[in-house]
């Protein structure tokens, strides 16, 4: 079976303009890349760190899966023994960060066999996706084909729909990929209004929620339990709660309206939990003083979404990050809004984002650097720094634009990624097709 790794690619610049062709059987995941053999060094390289800074004629420098150097060529960083690729101008990026993503958890939508991402009944908290992740998932390699290098898997469905985990996208099962275990408790707050057709005219209207009193209610007779609960009898529910008041988990609030939001954080707060971030915030924007004054970071989700309302301009999802970050908001972009086999197009949303008012450094630093801080994992990954994992990824041109992204090759904690997979084989199946009836 022959891998289409970087260190091939970048054996000569035939490589690296994609010359090579895959032979590998269709349909098969890629094998996980084995660990680092040796100090690697990339020279000649637009290095984009994640924090703002671009260093041109930039050397990074690799061992063991951590990175050990990050400079220019003036810097006269040590290449001693180690393996040198020349990138000549090309990009290097930190791994993009992808939060609150079903990925390993549903596979197709259609086979409900496939499908690990929901429990039965509102109060799930004892779920943990860890443990569900599916290494072998075939949309995996669609995401690190677009630089997507880490993911929160984060289940769903419920008011509480459990723990999320970050995971490597790389490895032999869910032990192997772990980067940092349940990180959060997920909490949907509920809807005050739904969307529900009227059965006279047909058309869709905005209705209050009957449910929305026993549904908070429920919620509130949850976390009451819950800050009393002192081990005994025994309750898994509330046994999984215990880290939000201890400071060792965050609570994620999935919410976008106004009021849902400013309800949800003040619930939560009522009861000590002091670590909250928002995902969603469609109308986030709206309550930004009260998001400032409760430090309250955002995963904004609806980039390429429309407007919550027919009044709101019809851009007006593109400019938000723009707007939150301007306001002073922690902000970083995610996918959950959109299906899972479109959250590969995270770095197009930042793409968007930039193209609406966010400097593009920034743009990218919220699917790198702000979104690993958000999850807490900062000090592993979504900058280019030493000391840090060896998870980045290289470019042929600007990763955040669809038109020129064209992603050579990717390292995940130095290991040599191969970046095939089912849509690039079927890809070369079809390109072989078509190309002997042109002849």
């Amino acid at each position: 079976m022959i891998t289409s790794t970087i260190r091939k690619q970048l054996l000569s610049l035939a490589l690296l303009l994609g010359s090579l062709s895959y032979s590998i059987s269709f349909g098969i995941v890629p094998t996980p890349a084995p660990d680092q053999p040796g100090p690697i060094a990339l020279t000649g390289a637009i290095i984009h760190v994640g924090d703002g800074t671009v260093i041109g004629e930039g050397v990074i420098t690799f061992d063991e899966g951590i990175i050990t150097a990050v400079g220019t060529a003036a810097d006269n960083i040590d290449l001693t023994n180690h393996e040198v690729f020349d990138l000549q101008g090309r990009h290097v990026y930190p791994g993009f960060v992808l939060p609150n993503s079903s990925l390993g958890l549903s596979e197709v939508g259609a086979v409900r066999a496939t499908q690990d991402v929901v429990e039965e009944g509102d109060i799930n908290a004892s779920v943990r996706s860890a443990i569900a992740y599916n290494t072998d998932s075939e949309i995996i390699p669609t995401n690190r084909f677009n630089g997507i290098l880490t993911a929160q898997v984060t289940p769903q469905g419920g008011l509480i729909s459990g723990s999320s985990s970050v995971f490597k996208l790389d490895g032999w099962n869910w032990e192997d990929a772990l980067l940092s275990e349940d990180v959060g408790l997920h909490l949907h707050w509920p809807n005050m209004m739904m969307r529900q057709r009227n059965s006279l005219t047909g058309q869709f209207e905005r209705v209050e929620n009957e449910n929305y009193q026993g549904q908070t209610q429920l919620l509130h007779t949850l976390f009451q339990g819950a800050t009393t609960y002192t081990g005994e009898p025994l309750n898994l529910n509330l046994l999984a709660m215990q880290p939000l008041f201890n400071g060792i988990a965050k609570l994620f609030i999935h919410a976008d309206e106004a009021k849902e939001i400013i309800n949800a954080i003040r619930f939560a707060r009522n009861y000590g939990v002091d670590d909250i971030v928002l995902v969603g915030g469609a109308d986030a924007i709206l309550v930004q003083d009260f998001l400032l004054a409760e430090n309250i970071p955002v995963i904004y989700e609806r980039i390429h979404e429309l407007p919550l309302r027919e009044w709101n301009d019809v851009d007006a999802p593109f400019k938000t990050p723009f707007l939150l970050h301007d306001a002073g908001i922690k902000v970083g972009i995610g996918g959950g809004a959109t299906s899972v086999d479109r959250q590969r197009n995270l770095p197009f949303f930042a793409g968007t984002a930039a193209a609406y008012g966010l400097d593009r450094e920034t743009a990218l630093a919220m699917v790198t650097r702000i979104n690993a801080e958000i999850l807490g994992v900062d000090d592993r990954v979504g900058t280019l720094e030493a000391g840090k994992d060896a998870t980045l990824f290289i470019s042929e041109g600007d990763a955040l634009e669809m038109r020129t992204s064209q992603v050579l090759g990717a390292f995940i904690q130095g290991r040599d990624i191969d970046l095939n997979g089912t849509q690039q084989q079927l890809y070369e199946r079809f390109r072989e097709k078509y190309e002997n009836q042109i002849e």
